[in-house]
């Protein structure tokens, strides 16, 4: 039995470490945004730019506290493709345009009053992010406790070109 068990060990040590798994696709976004009607398409982003995914509400406090700084992701990014989306979840219209002017927001808005969206992402509670690569993958999710140094972070990371993957050469 110790002779199974030692050669097992010794398999296991001596096999090739499993590649890294990829990161999970994110489910398509396809909804009206609150600015001219037209419909935001997330599939129409792959391969172009990153997609952060800022679930939000007027009535939550800490949105309200981190909003300005929000702003200031946006400014930085938008240059290099990368958008934002604040997606308002269980909240009115009026509400919505009221925070989006108070906060002098310029990023992209949308309404997901059912939370229809915000569940398909795992959303707990206000605010949540989410952060999509280039690629359609979830890069990071990020709670409500994340500061904009975290966020920024993410962002950058989620910008970089993917790692090579290394191939073994095999004799033909």
């Amino acid at each position: 039995m110790r002779v199974l068990a030692a050669t097992a060990l010794a398999c296991l040590a001596l096999s090739p470490a499993p590649a890294a798994a990829a990161p999970p696709a994110a489910p398509a976004v396809r909804m009206p945004l609150l600015k001219g009607g037209e419909t935001f398409d997330s599939l129409a982003l792959i391969g172009k730019k990153v997609l952060v995914l800022r679930f939000q509400a007027s009535w939550c406090k800490l949105c309200a506290g981190q909003a300005a700084g929000l702003q200031r992701v946006y400014d930085r990014y938008k240059a290099r493709d990368v958008e934002i989306l604040a997606i308002h979840v269980d909240d009115p219209e009026p509400d919505v345009r009221a925070f989006v002017a108070a906060h002098r927001a310029t990023y992209l808005v949308a309404l997901d009053p059912g939370l229809r969206v915000a569940n398909r992402f795992g959303f707990k509670r206000t605010p949540y992010t989410v952060i999509i690569n280039k690629r359609g993958e979830i890069a990071a999710r990020l709670d409500a406790t994340t500061d904009l140094a975290r966020l920024s972070a993410a962002i950058e990371t989620a910008l970089k070109p993917p790692a090579r993957r290394r191939t073994s050469a095999r004799p033909s």
